[in-house]
């Protein structure tokens, strides 16, 4: 274990048990709970406050929970759609304070939305919480590099973890682009080796 203790804020754990409830039902959410010893947030979610004491070690023993109940597999597939469901309930939270919902938002080409939707997401990011991330732009990609990854923390593995972004970013370039799919994919992994949780996604939608 590190030393150092990373947060969020209450509300986006509480956003996070929010999806995995629409995902996998409640029953599903409280079996995930003791498999990850974590019973203590049974029936009891966090307050939706953005005091920032919703763990980074939490968030990591709920993804490899749902891998250990469902195997590396399903609990993929679960944390992707987990993911995509936290996006509408973050939208509802934070949607206003991002600008998103804004009308001349709507209004801006692709592109411009792509470029500043990943960035005022990325800001959101370093402001509201502990997690760290920068936005690179190359060869048509946009690269969202978490520095600081909760999802997954203090894990080892063979293959990147962190699907649950990934299905954030897939739902939110869905939203952002009135409904286009973007090809979206981790390519590196802090809990594989590599330097940073790296996402890659195609700036051409399918």
């Amino acid at each position: 274990m590190s030393g150092e203790s990373f947060f969020y804020p209450q509300k986006m754990g509480r956003l996070i048990f929010l999806g995995m409830e629409e995902v996998i039902g409640t029953s599903g959410v409280d079996a995930v709970l003791r498999v990850a010893s974590l019973e203590k947030f049974i029936h009891n979610y966090p307050p939706s406050n953005s005091e920032r004491k919703f763990s980074f070690e939490t968030v990591s023993l709920l993804q490899s929970a749902l891998e250990q109940i469902y195997g590396p597999r399903g609990g993929r597939g679960l944390a992707l759609r987990t993911g995509r469901a936290c996006f509408k309930y973050g939208l509802k939270e934070y949607g206003s304070m991002l600008g998103l919902t804004e009308m001349a938002f709507r209004l801006l080409s692709l592109p411009t939305k792509l470029h500043s939707g990943t960035r005022s997401f990325a800001d959101l990011f370093n402001k509201q919480t502990d997690q760290k991330v920068t936005v690179e732009e190359k060869d048509g990609m946009i690269l969202w590099h978490i520095e600081r990854c909760p999802l997954c923390w203090e894990r080892k593995a063979a293959e990147p973890v962190c699907h649950l972004a990934v299905g954030l970013l897939q739902e939110a370039l869905y939203w952002l682009s009135g409904g286009k799919v973007f090809n979206v994919e981790e390519t590196a992994c802090i809990a594989r080796g590599d330097a940073t949780c790296t996402i890659a996604i195609d700036q051409t939608p399918f």
